[in-house]
Parts: structure tokens; C-alpha cells; sequence
């Protein structure tokens, strides 16, 4: 089926248009219709068409105008001019659009039919040469990967849509599209659950969708219930958990917070988190805390009112005598040797 927009301000001429076209014998469509430029770019914006039938001299925008943004932002839709014969050698212009294919009012039977078959034809050649690029493919999934990963919610929208106008694009059949929608979502998948995000839909089920709508309608469902379980998981926090992890281990090296305690406070397999956090730091979780542990008893030290005692305990030691101990193997000097070198009796 094809999917045709008339943008034509005179409501007898669009009903006119509209009825030549749908009866037409032979030529599946669905109509829709707008009285100007700008209703027309709203109306190509929530379904876009395949072609578009556009009279020259409208209000707010005309066709001219509308030629032009439809050749910048949706240049595989096909343009038919409609115009009056005053305005032929005017609507010449939009050849630089585009625009290939002219009626004259009043628009007769015949012509439409021809003009229909011709589209027709142009579109079906496009379709059997299409082909979806998989480079193309694999920079969305990766994209959304980490706009899931990340909490990135408007990200995560722009690359739906993206998705959407791209396949729309290459006209696949319904049957194709569902099965190309049914391996990028596994290929998401695949990615998510090497980061320890488990989708309780681990298929996109699409048996039985007959329409591209319902088909897109089911990934962007799924796609958004692992973004939403996920957020649930992490308690809303959308920061980047290495970061998180290392902020919340600073904050509390008083205390003797476990990996278990992060892991769980950013919604994470602690085994998994463990392994992310070395790889982004080159250092196990103990390491990180350990030096900075380190660092903050160096800075309180370097204060001669600080108490060496209270010190151990402001960084996490409850037993002194280990804290020393940990100092001196960070350090090469006892705490109260690294005062010393610093002027600090």
C-alpha cells in the first residue's frame, strides 16, 4: 500500500484529488491531506508518505517552500506538482527540488492514473535495488547500547526515531522488517548482557505483525521496558557506575563499605562490577580504596592537629597499628616518619 499526501488550500480541489486517486483501479493507497506547507510537514512528520501531490500558491507556506524542505530532509519522498497554468513556468523552479512529475488543474482521470503508474513505477525500482547498510546497522546498535547503558532518555528516543525513518527509507517488506528488527534487538541484547543487563524479553516477538507500525510500536516497547527496568535496577541514578562507585567510595572511606554494598547500590552483578571497574581503572576495587585511603591520611597528616589515632580511624582503620602498617607499604615511611620529613614533630 501506498501512503500519498495532498496539500492543496481549496477543499473542493483536495476532495476532488483524493477521490480520482482512491479509485483508481489497480492502485492500493491510504490518503491523507493538508491545507498548506506547514500542515503538510506536520502531517509528513507523524507518517511518512511515499508521495506527495502539492498545489504551488498556498498561505503560510507554499508548495515552492515545501518542495525545497522536502528535498533537504526526506529526499526519497516522490513530489507531483499540481498547479494552475499560470503557475507552470513557476512551479518549473521546483525542479531544483526534485520534482519530476506536473499536473495541470482541473487534473482529469486519465492523468492521474498515468501519473499514479508512473510513480508507482520509480517506487518499486527503488525498492528492489534498496539495501540497508550494515555499517549503518551496527553504529545504531552501538548507540543504543549506550544510550540504555547510560540512562540517556532522549538519546534513547532520537535513535528510535532515527530507526524508524532509516527502515522506513529502504521500504522493506513487512515480512523483511520484522526480521531485520528481530536481529538488531538481538544484537542489542547481546551487547546489554555482556554488561550484566538482562532483558526478561531476551526476543522481540514479532509472529504474526502485519504493518510496519505495530512492528516499530513492539521494538520501541521493548527497547524501552530494558531501559526502564534497568533505571529501576539503578535506583534512577544515570551517572556512569565506574564514577558513581568512585565518588561513593570516596564519600565513605571512613567506613568499610564492601564491592557487594556498590554493586547493589548501582543495581549490579557484583561479580560484573567487579571486572568493569578494573578495566576502567586499572585497579581493583580494594586498590582504589586502599589509595585513596592513602592519600586523604597524607592530607590529614600534613595538619599538625590531627592526631595520628584519629587520622587511622578517618580513613577506614579502626586497628591502628594496621593502619601504620598500610601507611608504610603505601609510603615507604610510618605515619609518624612522614610527618617527621615534613617539619612536623
Amino acid at each position: 500500500m501506498y501512503r500519498i499526501l495532498i496539500v492543496d488550500d481549496e477543499p473542493m480541489i483536495r476532495k476532488g484529488l483524493e477521490k480520482l486517486i482512491v479509485q483508481t483501479e489497480g492502485f492500493d493507497c491510504s490518503v491523507r491531506t493538508a491545507e498548506n506547507g506547514e500542515e503538510a510537514l506536520e502531517r509528513i512528520r507523524e507518517e511518512r508518505p511515499d508521495f506527495v501531490f502539492t498545489d504551488i500558491r498556498m498561505p503560510r507556506m507554499d508548495g515552492l517552500e515545501l518542495c525545497r524542505r522536502l528535498a533537504e530532509a526526506e529526499p526519497d519522498v516522490q513530489v507531483v506538482v499540481v498547479s494552475g497554468y499560470g503557475d507552470f513556468e513557476y512551479a518549473r523552479k521546483c525542479v531544483s527540488y526534485g520534482v519530476k512529475e506536473y499536473l495541470l488543474k482541473p487534473v482529469g482521470t486519465a492523468e492521474v492514473r498515468d501519473i499514479l503508474a508512473k510513480l508507482a513505477a520509480s517506487r518499486e525500482k527503488k525498492r528492489s535495488s534498496v539495501y540497508l547498510s550494515v555499517a549503518k546497522l551496527d553504529e545504531w546498535v552501538e548507540r543504543m547500547e549506550l544510550a540504555v547503558w547510560s540512562l540517556q532518555a532522549d538519546e534513547l528516543e532520537t535513535l528510535l526515531e532515527r530507526l524508524k525513518r532509516d527502515y522506513d527509507f529502504a521500504h522493506l517488506t513487512v515480512s523483511r522488517q520484522n526480521e531485520a528488527l528481530q536481529e538488531l534487538y538481538a544484537l542489542l541484547v547481546k551487547k546489554l548482557v555482556q554488561r550484566d543487563v538482562v532483558p526478561a524479553d531476551k526476543e522481540l516477538k514479532l509472529e504474526g505483525i502485519a504493518t510496519s507500525g505495530e512492528s516499530f510500536a513492539k521494538l520501541e516497547e521493548a527497547v524501552r521496558q530494558v531501559f526502564r527496568d534497568l533505571k529501576a535496577k539503578r535506583k534512577g541514578k544515570a551517572r556512569n557506575p565506574v564514577e558513581a562507585a568512585k565518588a561513593f567510595i570516596d564519600d565513605h572511606l571512613a567506613k568499610d563499605v564492601s564491592l557487594e554494598e556498590v554493586a547493589d547500590m548501582l543495581g549490579l552483578n557484583p561479580s560484573y562490577f567487579s571486572q568493569l571497574f578494573k578495566q576502567s581503572t586499572d585497579e581493583t576495587f580494594v586498590q582504589y580504596r586502599t589509595r585513596r585511603r592513602m592519600e586523604k591520611a597524607k592530607r590529614l597528616l600534613e595538619q599538625p592537629h590531627y592526631r595520628i589515632t584519629d587520622i587511622s580511624y578517618e580513613v577506614g582503620y579502626a586497628d591502628h597499628p594496621h593502619f601504620t602498617k598500610m601507611f608504610k607499604k603505601h609510603t615507604g615511611l610510618s605515619p609518624s616518619e612522614y610527618r617527621s620529613s615534613l617539619g612536623i614533630d
